[in-house]
Parts: C-alpha cells; structure tokens; sequence
C-alpha cells in the first residue's frame, strides 16, 4: 500500500512540475508577443 502511494504522490509532483513548466512558457510567449507588439506600434 505504501508503495502505491508513493507512486500516486510521484506523478502528482511531475504533474504539478509539467504545469508549471508549460504555465512558464505561456508566460514567456504572451510577453513575447506584447512586446513584439510595442515594436510594431513605434
């Protein structure tokens, strides 16, 4: 039973890591985008 939970409790940190990781590069690239957008303007 231990073993299971430590599985569970595993994939939940590599879950929660991958979402940070993408939610990180959603970031970057409306950032990106804004100010590629700023440029266009001037």
């Amino acid at each position: 039973m231990g073993g299971g939970r430590l599985w569970l409790r595993r994939l939940g940190w590599l879950v929660v890591l991958w979402a940070v990781g993408v939610a990180a590069l959603g970031v970057v690239a409306l950032a990106l985008r804004l100010a590629m957008q700023a440029a266009g303007l001037r």
